[in-house]
């Protein structure tokens, strides 16, 4: 209820008088519209930053902040609509001090960059916002890469523009898979999670702006009726240093040492049960999760190549006793083990999967070994 009252006033109050017949109402000449980039958080939704507009209208007084970033925890079966692909995220408006307060909370860097734009630019990209706060467009299905905070942003940019945001900054020359990972180096379990479960979509080269780094970047280059988009950029607000951000445990050496455990004990029938198991139901999940969900980054995830369905045949066929249809599938384990290894070796997760790759290929081979007795 106080975001919608605070969207009513805001949309009273930023414009001073009545315009042509058109617009119906006119933005005062002092309005400044910025560009606002908020660094990397803390949880994992706030990893990859942040982007926002600022509207400061001098006159009446009004610094509002539009938000595309919005969703409710609170949505029924929340992490299964945003897994599908169909939860909501929403416009939602603040006030800059606000907005400022709350990333200083949180100690994420912002940036601003006032855009030069001409009245009308700024009388259209106001109208815009205001026409999507007030309609049901203010809602949007949200996607990983191609419809965030920042695209959404970028799009409305675009459509006021001389030209379009320039795309020509150094992530356009990398795949996503090696941009995600950049983001990510101090987070080795969520690094972990994001490469198996995205499929061969994030292995393409970037031909976008997808993050709130990369538009701000993308906007500093920019040309507006031949004057520079973006005045200089300035820093509201710097992180401040908190000392070493390594984690004793979120790091691949923690994961290597668990690796290590169940080869060395998956002699052990309820380790081994228990490794194949874990494996083979992920497997399934990853294979499966991409004909349920509508997000792209999870079709084609070849990832279950080492991350295997058949890895439960495997533990059928051991449990049954089934030597003949055990070896077969311990073979058959093996070879797409090889085929993904040959794959992978030009792809930015080689590393993060070695330690799944080695210790799979010697359980099963140990495996093998003792059923060829």
């Amino acid at each position: 209820m106080r975001s919608f009252i605070f969207s009513i006033v805001t949309v009273l109050l930023l414009f001073s008088q009545k315009g042509s017949a058109q617009t119906n109402l006119l933005l005062p000449e002092q309005t400044e519209i910025s560009l606002l980039t908020c660094g990397s958080g803390t949880q994992l939704h706030s990893l990859f930053g942040h982007t926002a507009l600022r509207i400061h209208n001098t006159v009446n007084g009004v610094d509002v902040v539009f938000n595309y970033g919005a969703f409710d925890f609170g949505t029924p079966n929340f992490y299964w609509k945003f897994v599908k692909g169909d939860l909501q995220y929403f416009v939602a408006t603040g006030s800059y001090e606000e907005f400022v307060q709350q990333y200083q909370y949180e100690n994420r860097s912002i940036y601003e960059q006032k855009l030069s734009l001409t009245l009308a630019q700024k009388q259209q990209l106001t109208a815009n916002l205001i026409a999507v706060l007030s309609s049901n467009k203010k809602y949007y299905t949200y996607k990983f890469i191609d419809r965030n905070c920042t695209s959404m942003v970028e799009d409305l940019l675009n459509g006021v523009t001389e030209h379009k945001i320039n795309t020509a900054v150094p992530d356009t020359q990398k795949d996503y898979r090696t941009i995600l990972n950049s983001y990510l180096v101090n987070n080795f379990y969520e690094k972990l999670g994001i490469n198996l479960i995205f499929g061969y979509k994030v292995d393409k080269q970037s031909d976008q702006l997808f993050l709130p780094s990369e538009l701000m970047e993308g906007v500093a280059k920019t040309k507006n009726f031949g004057n520079p988009l973006a005045q200089e950029t300035t820093t509201v607000f710097q992180q401040e240093a908190t000392g070493s951000t390594a984690s004793v445990w979120n790091n691949i050496y923690t994961f290597i040492a668990v690796m290590l455990l169940f080869a060395y004990f998956s002699n052990k029938k309820p380790v081994l049960i228990f490794y194949l198991l874990l494996m083979g139901l992920l497997g399934l999940f990853f294979a499966l999760v991409g004909f349920y969900s509508f997000h792209e980054e999870l079709l084609l995830n070849y990832n279950t190549l080492l991350i295997n369905p058949l890895l439960l045949l495997v533990l059928f066929f051991q449990i049954r006793k089934n030597t003949k249809w055990l070896k077969i599938s311990i073979y058959t384990c093996l070879a797409l083990i090889g085929c993904y290894t040959v794959f992978i070796l030009n792809k930015a997760h080689l590393t993060i999967m070695l330690p799944i790759i080695l210790t799979t290929s010697f359980i099963l081979i140990r495996l093998l070994r003792k059923e060829v007795k």
